[in-house]
């Protein structure tokens, strides 16, 4: 029999009952009382509606408070959500909703004509959220206990090779992911997290759980804009901020020169490596940067650096989180080798395909650990380029040419070779286009990388491709070529 806890939403209403539990910036509030309240009244108007325990249903919407109240209705009826990517073309969206089998769509308004055509010739009601029954009477019955072993959310894998997979979240994932981020990070009855994540992300939605587990604050917000996340995080007493590279490198712009204010307990970093002088330039300035490793198959954060050791493993994503384990498979864990982790918020697989799953998560990324046990994330298995027979990390070339003065960002990836196999090519997006010439790039680039890692080819870009997480897709980034012919 699956271990059960009481309803999450109903304990920190009991306990917590007038401490807010969401804010927007426009000063909208709930707290958690209000929002057990309209979670629960969701919760009959869906089953009004037709939506019964067990039942795969989607949910597509930007961030606003209205999507914690779906979220946790859901939880109520015993439904299974899938979340959709809001950046998905109809295409997208219809194959992830008959690959997870979904019954019904449930959409904000913005997204009525993408839902339409992506249900078209599918057997999956579209409705949106804001026509659903309003003030019904107690018909149903709503779970006051969740079994940590049910299936409660599924979340689509990027796809940046083949079709993506939905994978499988239980509440137990969930609630061990936040307890172990905890043990890690700490927890103080003030901390307030801001949210500018899609909540349809893991690195979003487990903040989510975060405040539902802790009894926290979330200061939500529709997207990254670093003015107005700046702003907040110095105003709005904010303690931890959820962020990945590209989005700390434009709050560093944005905030010229100034300091966060002590209140400011974590800037959580994610999203894969980091160039070392970012890390390094946020030291400088006594930014509490605590860099994270984890991705949707461990429900957001498996690895975590920990406060006493920001300023002293730098580049470093910690050590495994204390009911995890972590290892490298190289007989030699100083050695780069395929980073392989289990524990109890690794998801139990993909819906609807079938494998073979042990005990243990094999994620396809590549690390190393230092002499002290510290994880180092290298790069994706798949994105490694093998050169003349030697590996070659794009991430490694990426992180010397972000050092570059007048080069934003980077991306390389690896080009067949008929001499090499394979050769990397570099992707740059220019702080002031036309200052810098290639030549320039490739001697900055000898003196810190061998031959055999410098770019065969440099080419200049606007932008570089991103999905909803903000990581590069690497194997896009010829199609930037394509565009500009």
């Amino acid at each position: 029999m699956s271990e059960r806890i009481p309803h999450w939403l109903e304990k920190q209403s009991e306990v917590n009952p007038h401490h807010i539990a969401l804010e927007s910036p426009d000063g909208g509030k709930k707290t958690f009382g209000e929002l057990r309240q309209e979670s629960r009244q969701m919760a009959q108007a869906l089953m009004k509606s037709g939506v019964q325990k067990g039942d795969h249903i989607a949910f597509l919407s930007d961030n606003d408070l209205n999507y914690p109240v779906f979220i946790h209705a859901i939880s109520y009826i015993g439904a299974v959500v899938v979340l959709l990517n809001t950046r998905l073309t109809s295409a997208e969206i219809s194959y992830q909703l008959k690959d997870a089998h979904v019954k019904r769509l449930f959409i904000s308004n913005s997204y009525e004509v993408k839902a339409e055509k992506a249900s078209k010739n599918l057997n999956t009601a579209v409705q949106k959220v804001s026509e659903l029954p309003q003030e019904l009477a107690d018909e149903y019955d709503l779970k006051r206990e969740l079994a940590l072993d049910e299936v409660y959310t599924m979340m689509y894998t990027s796809g940046t090779t083949g079709k993506p997979k939905a994978v499988m979240h239980t509440y137990g994932n969930h609630w061990f992911s936040a307890i172990a981020s905890s043990l890690n990070l700490g927890l103080r009855h003030d901390d307030k997290w801001l949210m500018c994540l899609p909540l349809f992300h893991v690195g979003g939605f487990s903040v989510l759980m975060k405040s539902v587990i802790y009894g926290m604050t979330i200061h939500l917000m529709e997207k990254f804009e670093p003015s107005l996340v700046n702003k907040a995080l110095i105003t709005e007493g904010v303690s931890h901020v959820s962020v990945v590279t590209v989005m700390l490198q434009k709050l560093l712009e944005d905030l010229d020169g100034k300091r966060y204010p002590d209140h400011l307990k974590c800037m959580l970093l994610g999203g894969g490596p980091v160039p070392v002088h970012l890390l390094e330039q946020t030291a400088d300035r006594n930014v509490p940067v605590f860099q994270t490793y984890g991705m949707t198959e461990t429900s957001s954060q498996i690895a975590t650096l920990s406060p006493e050791s920001a300023f002293t493993k730098i580049g470093s994503a910690g050590k495994a989180l204390s009911i995890a384990e972590l290892w490298i498979d190289n007989d030699d864990e100083k050695q780069p080798g395929e980073i392989i982790v289990r524990g109890p918020m690794v998801s139990k697989g993909y819906y609807n395909h079938p494998h073979q799953r042990d005990a243990y998560l094999r994620t396809g990324d590549i690390g190393y650990k230092d002499e002290d046990g510290f994880l180092y994330v290298v790069d994706r298995v798949k994105d490694v380029i093998i050169s003349g027979g030697e590996n070659v990390y794009p991430a490694e070339i990426e992180s010397v040419l972000s050092d570059i003065p007048g080069i934003r960002e980077a991306g390389v990836t690896g080009r067949k070779d008929e001499r090499w196999g394979e050769v990397p090519v570099a992707f740059l997006v220019s702080e002031s286009p036309g200052t810098l010439e290639a030549e320039e790039v490739l001697d900055f680039c000898k003196e810190r990388l061998g031959k055999y890692k410098l770019p065969a080819q440099l080419h200049w870009v606007e932008e570089l491709p991103r999905n909803a997480s903000n990581k590069v897709l690497r194997r896009q980034l010829f199609s930037l070529l394509d565009q500009e012919d």
